[in-house]
């Protein structure tokens, strides 16, 4: 078949394109805003797809394309379906799942099992390169356990209660107060209620700004955090896995969290998902060019 194969990786504030031909070279590339259609808007989110695949596709013929995409069931609303019709009828995309596009960056198998922390957290089971079965990610309210959001939330509430006790601040307290520019004042009950209403004023998932903290300094509490997390996080790995590699994926996994991780999964094949545009044009590559397409060369 002649033509490109296009991936397509959309999130909440960037869309990426990526072209390759049948020998897994590069084409072109695209970058866009956010295409999320729950987040973005449908009419904008649209907008910014049709830009970055123009821009990856600089004229080609597409042979087969794949768009990763959170939220994807969106599409089943005719009104937002009605404004990615335009860029649909001109890709004849197959949609699939961020969960799908993840693992297929991080290997060819066709099974396997894909973790995800982010600022949620997710585990899937791959079957076929098909997302077949999940266990968590019901977001920050019910679960989420070892993502970025759970993780800053531990960090908050440990501050809390060493402010309550009284007691001399660990590293990990006062990096949270210093985040939340907080300085401590001789009577701790002032940074203490501050930091309760500064939290509760704002969105909730805006904890997730406190997880960097947690691997960063050296203070035992941290370290429980980090174990705590990834103890929940391969959990989650070993309650929907049956066989073939484990890919870690999100910005949680890529830190002493994911080391840890890799602790608890031994035995288990386990590698790192690589950029989601990566393994929407594998994905791509497979339905233009057949089971023997080579990988993108990125």
């Amino acid at each position: 078949m002649t033509g490109v194969a296009l991936g397509v990786d959309i999130g909440g504030s960037t869309t990426r394109a990526l072209a390759v031909d049948a020998t897994g070279a590069v084409v072109g590339r695209g970058v866009a805003g956010g295409g999320n259609p729950n987040t973005n808007g449908p009419a904008a989110a649209a907008g910014q797809l049709l830009t970055a695949v123009n821009a990856a596709l600089g004229g080609s013929e597409v042979a087969a394309c794949v768009i990763g995409m959170a939220g994807s069931s969106a599409l089943l609303d005719p009104a937002v379906a009605a404004e990615f019709d335009v860029v649909f009828d001109l890709l004849h995309p197959r949609v699939v799942t961020d969960a799908e596009v993840a693992f297929a960056s991080g290997t060819s198998s066709a099974v396997g099992t894909v973790l995800i922390s982010g600022t949620g957290s997710i585990a899937g089971r791959i079957t076929g390169r098909e997302l077949v079965a999940t266990y968590g990610g019901f977001g920050w309210l019910l679960g989420d356990e070892g993502s970025a959001f759970w993780i800053g939330r531990e960090a908050v509430r440990f501050t809390l209660y060493a402010l309550q006790s009284g007691k001399p601040l660990s590293p990990l307290a006062e990096a949270v107060l210093a985040a939340a520019g907080l300085p401590l004042t001789g009577d701790p009950r002032i940074p203490f209620g501050r930091l309760i209403r500064q939290v509760n004023r704002e969105e909730p998932i805006r904890l997730a700004r406190f997880a960097p903290l947690v691997p960063s300094v050296d203070d035992p509490a941290a370290q429980d955090i980090v174990s705590r997390a990834a103890g929940a996080l391969a959990s989650q790995a070993l309650a929907v896995h049956d066989s073939g590699p484990v890919v870690l994926a999100g910005a949680v996994l890529q830190t002493v969290v994911g080391a840890r991780v890799r602790e608890l999964l031994l035995g288990h094949e386990v590698v790192d998902a690589k950029d989601g545009t990566v393994g929407a044009a594998w994905l791509a590559s497979l339905d233009a060019f057949g089971n023997n397409a080579v990988r993108p060369q990125v």
